[in-house]
């Protein structure tokens, strides 16, 4: 019982922690957080969108987030490394924040959930899923899903190959509560086929068979030698 409380009080913490990261640095787009033990303490890689104001001038802000983590989470010796988002369009966490920061703004929902969803798949995604929920039109709840392309539910696929992000938009008739899903663009998925040529093939195949494979060139040519059939078997005297 003792390991298990231990092992749930270490995800409240990475909770937590991951909570007051996205409030600190929202002006500079939180894209994720990876939080990993090692022997000289505890590494904390924060992706953003703008690196630069996580770091601060001179450092000072990142050195303050680093007072902070030690203090105020427990974690020894922590040492942040601030990475920037490739491409923000395929990290679904900075567009969910954009999602609810255009629905803060007024946008409608179905213009800012087409838009999110056109922009996405343009920058490259096999597949796109986003459900906004709340109080859209009324004083009832609803749910509206916008997709496209391919999308996984469960299994392996979905745990290797789809970002997830959360964010929330808080308006007059209530919160909205904005989740986003993207699959990578390099995603291989299990349905994928690839059919190799002569040359491809001949290349793979020893990595296969761990032997020695010699492609047969185009003009060798096969000579069947003459068998000399038995003549009793024949029937020939």
């Amino acid at each position: 019982m003792a390991s298990e409380r231990r092992f749930v009080a270490e995800n409240i913490r990475r909770v937590l922690l991951k909570e007051y990261l996205m409030k600190e640095v929202s002006r500079a787009g939180f894209g994720g957080l990876d939080v990993q033990r090692t022997p000289l303490g505890t590494r904390v890689i924060l992706t953003t969108e703008r690196p630069g104001l996580v770091i601060g001038r001179k450092g000072q802000t990142i050195k303050n987030l680093t007072t902070a983590i030690e203090e105020q989470f427990g974690f020894e010796n922590p040492q942040i490394e601030v990475q920037e988002v490739k491409d923000p369009n395929l990290n679904a966490q900075i567009m969910a924040e954009k999602l609810a920061f255009s629905l803060e703004r007024g946008w409608h929902f179905r213009r800012a959930g087409h838009s999110s969803v056109r922009r996405i798949m343009d920058s490259g995604a096999k597949g796109c899923y986003i459900i906004i929920a709340g109080k859209l039109t009324g004083q009832r709840h609803r749910t509206e899903k916008f997709k496209d392309g391919n999308i996984k539910f469960c299994g392996e696929p979905k745990a290797n190959f789809m970002d997830q992000g959360y964010a929330v938009a808080k308006l007059k008739m209530g919160v909205i509560g904005v989740t986003v899903q993207i699959m990578e663009p390099n995603a291989k998925l299990p349905a994928d086929t690839t059919v190799l040529g002569r040359t491809e093939a001949a290349a793979v195949l020893p990595q296969i068979f761990e032997e020695d494979y010699v492609a047969p060139s185009k003009t060798e040519e096969v000579v069947a030698e003459p068998v000399e059939a038995d003549a009793a078997n024949a029937g020939v005297e």
